[in-house]
């Protein structure tokens, strides 16, 4: 039995739906709080999902949770959720995103590489990719990656990590936002520094325009940024999950972002 927390904007059917996943230890409701993405969705009119991973946990590929190696489908859990959401409350198939945090943030770049038919854009923070996982989507997937340099969970630089489900070697940050660059034929990105806001980090936005199928490929490069979730308030003590950006709000970014990239 699997569960699930929706929220759907008020006067009339969504104009997008929006799958925003947990971090390991955390629920689809804690995500929620943490991203205040209610408020996003209703401001943008689209509908969110909040899914509950098994164990607080997601089967991204990377072997590192209790769902990966219990052989968990989760692509096909939130796929068929999707598919389910998308006909009962009238909402356009080519409006249909995904975001999350950490783990989550792994799991969203695991559903654009498997799902990129059904998936217009992503929005991943603080998580990759497993270096065991592939990606090979059938079609373009716009992406916005937001990934602080002073991560001290999942390492900016790529390699080792050890997270609540065990160790497992990932991609870094720059490689993962070069791999979905290569993957949309991106052009070279411009480098916009956003003004600072005296939190010790400081923010570059690498975008990518003009891909293929009309994507684009944004890298929120923080840098002294940690495993944070950008404009909220941390949720776990500086000294373990590192500084938070002020510079953006990474639920606002990512709605904006996706509100202009549907297919």
């Amino acid at each position: 039995m699997r569960t699930y927390r929706l929220h759907l904007p008020a006067g009339g059917p969504p104009s997008g739906l929006v799958v925003n996943l947990h971090a390991a230890g955390a629920t689809g409701a804690d995500q929620a709080a943490l991203t205040h993405y209610d408020a996003v969705g209703d401001a943008y009119g689209f509908a969110v999902v909040y899914p509950d991973g098994i164990d607080y946990s997601w089967a991204d590929g990377r072997g590192a949770s209790v769902p990966d190696r219990q052989g968990v489908d989760d692509v096909g859990f939130i796929s068929t959720l999707v598919d389910r959401l998308v006909a009962e409350n009238g909402i356009p198939r080519g409006r249909v995103y995904a975001t999350g945090l950490s783990a989550g943030g792994f799991m969203a770049n695991r559903l654009a590489c498997d799902r990129a038919d059904l998936f217009a854009a992503i929005a991943p923070v603080a998580g990759t990719l497993g270096t065991n996982v592939g990606c090979n989507p059938v079609r373009p997937v716009s992406v916005l990656a937001t990934y602080g340099t002073a991560d001290p969970v999942v390492p900016f630089n790529g390699g080792p990590m050890t997270g609540r489900g065990g160790g497992s070697t990932v991609v870094s940050g720059p490689a993962m936002v070069d791999r979905w660059r290569q993957i949309n034929g991106c052009p070279a990105p411009s480098d916009e520094v956003l003004p600072s806001t005296g939190d010790g980090t400081e923010t570059h936005r690498l975008a990518s325009d003009g891909c293929a199928a009309g994507t684009s490929v944004v890298f929120m490069r923080v840098d002294g940024g940690g495993h944070t979730w950008p404009g909220v308030p941390e949720i776990l003590p500086v000294q373990s999950v590192g500084a938070a950006s002020r510079a953006f709000d990474a639920s606002d970014a990512s709605a904006q972002f996706f509100a202009s990239h549907g297919r």
